[in-house]
């Protein structure tokens, strides 16, 4: 399976684990890039540019490849994070959710590769005008933040059809028959989030990671009932698909009124800290389904990589 992403970065399979920030860490994404993949971890808005540092350490370590992912919308009161990224020299850098333009020069001068994720073909075509090295297609089936608005196959097609620039397709890819069918269409690569969550190398708490393994693929949700809980100034056209909860569903359709009740945000926090996930969040997508038991990365990464044998099967 040589693509793209295979041969600019050194990989022997065509997959990027997703940044996901607070649950994809340096750890987790050293462990991707160990299996043959490109792992990634993510900043969240809060972090400094010492975590960012200590992270890319432990994601780089013994000279393996990786990415970070940035969200544009933090940045402009965040300028040391872009600065703390340039002095770590990921291979990959992901700007996303917000104007991220201003970046892509200064990171591709670093000689850093450089994407965007788009969740509509207007998007992926100004990603393409603002410079970046390749887009990532990313479906409303995705976990995490993004737009629900196209799901990933129509607008896979849709962005092969519109850019030149390589494309990864993002959203409801969990495993090998996921990945030859992005294959097969056109895509560079897979960029995989959810598939992760429960890996033993991932950040999140054993009660978190159980409620993944116990998910079904009907048992998710899309809305900014969480961001606007905690008070994250996420753009609005960027919601958040997460695990169902009590919680969600309270307040789901109120956000309005959520926005003013300070008791129900000092609930969430509360739950968080206590690991009480029938009211704090989970982002995760609609394959969370899929993954059935806490394995390590690299036994992940292993199940994507028999894509190859589907792809010369079926051809």
């Amino acid at each position: 399976m040589r693509t793209w992403v295979t041969e600019r970065f050194g990989r022997e399979v065509p997959l990027v684990g997703a940044p996901m920030a607070g649950a994809g860490g340096g750890r987790l994404a050293a462990a991707v890039s160990g299996a043959g993949a490109l792992g990634m971890f993510g900043v969240g808005s809060s972090d400094t540019p010492e975590w960012i540092a200590e992270q890319a350490a432990i994601a780089g370590a013994g000279g393996l490849p990786f990415g970070i992912g940035l969200m544009a919308w933090t940045l402009p009161g965040n300028p040391a994070q872009v600065d703390a990224v340039i002095a770590a020299r990921p291979s990959l850098v992901s700007v996303s959710f917000g104007d991220y333009a201003p970046y892509v020069a200064p990171l591709r001068a670093a000689g850093i590769t450089v994407v965007t994720q788009a969740g509509t073909t207007r998007e992926a075509v100004e990603a393409e005008r603002a410079g970046v090295d390749a887009v990532v297609a990313r479906g409303g089936e995705g976990g995490g933040h993004g737009r629900d608005t196209v799901a990933t196959l129509p607008l896979l097609q849709s962005v092969l059809d519109a850019v030149s620039v390589p494309v990864l397709a993002a959203g409801g890819i969990a495993g090998a028959r996921g990945l030859a069918a992005v294959l097969a269409a056109g895509a560079e690569g897979a960029w995989v989030g959810t598939a992760f969550l429960a890996c033993t190398e991932a950040r999140g708490s054993a009660p978190a990671k159980r409620r993944i393994l116990e998910a079904g693929e009907e048992d998710t949700a899309y809305g900014r009932v969480f961001d606007v809980a905690q008070r994250l100034a996420w753009p609005r056209e960027y919601g958040g698909r997460a695990l169902r909860n009590h919680f969600f569903d309270t307040w789901h359709g109120r956000e309005r009124e959520l926005a003013e009740d300070e008791q129900a945000a000092a609930e969430l926090r509360t739950a968080r800290a206590a690991g009480d996930y029938d009211t704090a969040c989970i982002y995760a997508g609609q394959s969370a389904g899929m993954v059935r038991e806490e394995r390590p990365a690299a036994a992940v990464v292993a199940g994507f990589a028999e894509a190859g044998e589907l792809l010369r099967r079926w051809s």
